[in-house]
């Protein structure tokens, strides 16, 4: 697996097969096996956290990094096109014409470098790593293709590489529900000695809500881009029964249920309390996601940013087999449980702050307990507007992320290279650029939106990509080399940006 991370074309690395392993020992994550030996090619010591790597900046940090044509694992003619029209809006020296370049490499990065496609039963199959490690996340691959949807409905090989994307979701969330990520097959995981009903086909088994919700986005967002039904088949109708049951079930109501994690690590947020249960909870219709967007474990497992994910989530379910399939009555059951999801944190997410008034909390347990704070992945705080639970004028939302861009955000850093939200999951004082991207797409003050586009432009670390995360004051050290759904959602970014504030562009 960590063969594929660091190969001989990626644009940042040279590979060095002595230089690395292909298992992690207890206690080392594959993140930071993939930062140690991207720190033994580069012949530098493994600096401040366990995940970040010192990188030395290539000598032009202009050049284009995309993998030649003859390299690249999928090729669109319509996202090709959007980056030669991006070099023409940008075509001129300066802050603009690295912009293009970043746009360039970062863009069409998850088509380059990280599908495999193919058909299983006659039907499309795409297998969509996150970059540099050799494993699909339900969450990551979803986010990675979303952008290029724009272009699916003229784009006939795209639209079937996507298609592809929500039939193999379809069959891992059938495999097993509870899954975060999985592998090409039933090959094992260096997670296999996890205390939780592993099998082979899966990577890692960490319950994560938004892993769920992220598949019915795509599925739903591929039918509205493409009015392409071809995808929900009968599994397809299964899967979304399994997950609508396993929603309910992490509900708790009536016990804390199947699902349980353990693992022995040195690292506290690696692995779950309570025997592997997490943190006790008080049932009050929120749904007990046992980890973050992260895979770090929540410290009180209603997880707000992933219950506002699945209000969305399920109401997009609803309205999907209300039309596709002509099932009323499961669309009005799955209609009932988003409304009281949605409900229970009205009435238990949203507190008092002593600065900033009304705010949505990140964590509660039921019992009163809540955590004031947002992590740099999706789903956030930040992003509930990107994720379609309210509106970015919403009075609540603003308050939230007034208070989240703010030093009263324990994970809010400001350096003398960006601000932004960083996460548990790095270094202390990493930002990662997720969150400055997310901050972007939800901001409606073009100014806001140009200032985050000027960060993005100047933390790239010379390497003409996004990545994880990045110190606050040192861009050229940070943590993983490649990380493509951090790139396409850059490209999303810059996009949007054209679409709709392209007077942003016209000033760099």
């Amino acid at each position: 697996m960590i063969d594929e991370c660091l190969r001989e074309d990626h644009p940042t690395m040279k590979y060095d097969r002595a230089a690395t392993t292909t298992d992690a020992p207890p206690g080392l994550s594959r993140r930071t096996l993939v930062g140690i030996a991207a720190a033994a090619v580069c012949g530098s010591a493994l600096p401040l956290g366990a995940d970040a790597i010192a990188y030395q900046p290539p000598p032009n940090p202009l050049a284009n990094g995309r993998p030649q044509p003859s390299a690249r694992r999928f090729r669109s003619k319509s996202v090709d096109a959007a980056v030669a029209r991006m070099h023409r809006i940008l075509d001129r020296p300066g802050t603009a014409r690295r912009l293009a370049t970043l746009f360039d490499n970062c863009y069409p990065n998850t088509l380059d470098t990280t599908v495999s496609v193919d058909t299983i039963g006659g039907r499309p199959d795409t297998f969509v790593i996150t970059g540099d490690i050799d494993a699909m996340w339900l969450r990551d691959s979803a986010a990675q293709v979303e952008p290029y949807l724009r272009f699916a409905a003229q784009d006939a090989p795209l639209r079937q590489l996507i298609a592809g994307v929500v039939n193999r979701q379809t069959r891992c969330i059938l495999i097993d529900p509870y899954a975060n990520a999985f592998n090409r097959g039933p090959t094992g995981s260096p997670w296999a000695s996890d205390k939780t009903e592993m099998k082979p086909e899966l990577h890692e088994r960490k319950f994560e809500v938004d892993s769920l919700c992220y598949a019915v986005r795509l599925a739903y967002a591929f039918w509205k881009a493409t009015d392409d039904v071809g995808c929900f088949d009968a599994d397809w109708r299964r899967a979304s029964h399994v997950i609508v049951d396993t929603l309910s079930v992490m509900q708790r109501k009536s016990g804390l249920g199947p699902y349980r994690f353990q693992r022995v690590t040195d690292r506290a947020h690696d692995t779950a309390p309570n025997d592997g249960y997490g943190a006790p909870t008080r049932p009050i219709g929120l749904i007990a996601s046992l980890f973050r967007p992260s895979d770090d474990a929540c410290i009180f497992p209603f997880l707000i940013p992933s219950n506002m994910m699945a209000v969305v989530a399920l109401r997009q379910l609803a309205e999907m087999h209300q039309t596709i399939a002509g099932d009323a009555a499961f669309a009005a059951s799955t209609r009932a449980f988003a409304d009281e999801v949605d409900a229970a944190i009205k009435v238990h997410a949203i507190v008092d702050h002593p600065r900033h008034g009304r705010v949505y909390a990140f964590e509660v347990d039921g019992f009163g307990s809540r955590l004031l704070m947002d992590d740099a992945n999706a789903p956030s705080l930040i992003a509930a507007p990107y994720l379609g639970y309210c509106n970015a004028d919403d009075g609540v939302y603003r308050n939230t992320r007034a208070m989240l861009l703010s030093p009263d955000n324990p994970w809010y850093y400001s350096g003398s290279a960006a601000d932004g939200i960083g996460s548990l999951h790095t270094a202390t004082g990493y930002i990662w650029p997720l969150a400055i991207i997310m901050r972007g797409l939800t901001s409606t003050d073009e100014v806001e939106i140009e200032t985050t586009l000027r960060h993005l432009i100047a933390t790239d670390g010379g390497t003409g990509f996004m990545h994880e995360s990045f110190d606050k004051d040192d861009p050229t050290r940070f943590s993983r080399p490649w990380f493509a759904w951090a790139n396409s959602l850059f490209g999303a970014l810059v996009l949007k940006i054209m679409d709709e504030h392209p007077t942003v562009l016209r000033r760099l």
